[in-house]
């Protein structure tokens, strides 16, 4: 598959490798592009490789916070299925606050992590929100910074624990993924022609 890495509008201008270390992380495939190399040179050299998971590690990284919550979000949807009565507190309240990120819905998704269920895989949808400012949480949280990447690993893992639910498509879904978070940097709603409406 091929994936068009250009008009990353939403994207940041920075070398790859800074963002990387900002967010502490180390990609497993070792690369050929300069230190300096941007998220379009760093893309393309993982998809030619074949490196699905530093493709996506990176992805989480490089989209914007509210963006990044989107894109788990979308994850979750992937096994949850459509909105319902029944959906996990932490991701209703993690897509509330997308619509409208305010400290207000913030908290929400914070206190969704209290009433969740030992097994509900979308809290990683809440943490993405939680640490999205790169703080501890709303209120007096705010004066704390968060662990370096922390909402970027939480909406990675939303996306991680989605491709293994959906394992039988294991491939083709891991090219949904890839390609919803293209299009949200390029400006989109991540809704592709591969993934589901």
């Amino acid at each position: 598959m091929t994936y068009k890495f250009d008009n990353l509008v939403k994207f940041p201008t920075d070398p790859v490798a800074k963002l990387l270390s900002h967010a502490n992380v180390i990609l497993k495939t070792p690369l050929q592009a300069p230190a300096s190399a941007g998220a379009e040179i760093v893309l393309a050299e993982l998809a030619e490789k074949g490196a699905l998971i530093d493709l996506l590690r990176l992805l989480a990284i490089l989209l914007p916070p509210r963006e990044r919550v989107w894109w788990a979000c979308m994850a979750a949807r992937d096994y949850v299925g459509p909105r319902s009565e029944a959906d996990p507190l932490s991701l209703s309240t993690s897509e509330t606050w997308v619509f409208n990120p305010s400290e207000e819905n913030r908290n929400a998704a914070r206190n969704s992590l209290d009433h969740a269920y030992i097994d509900d895989d979308t809290v990683n949808c809440a943490l993405a929100v939680l640490y999205s400012d790169g703080t501890l949480g709303p209120g007096d949280l705010a004066e704390y910074p968060a662990p370096a990447g922390a909402s970027e690993t939480a909406a990675f893992v939303m996306n991680m624990v989605a491709l293994g639910e959906l394992s039988d498509k294991f491939e083709e879904h891991g090219q949904i993924l890839i390609n919803r978070a293209l299009n949200i940097g390029q400006g989109g709603n991540g809704k592709t022609q591969l993934s589901e409406t």
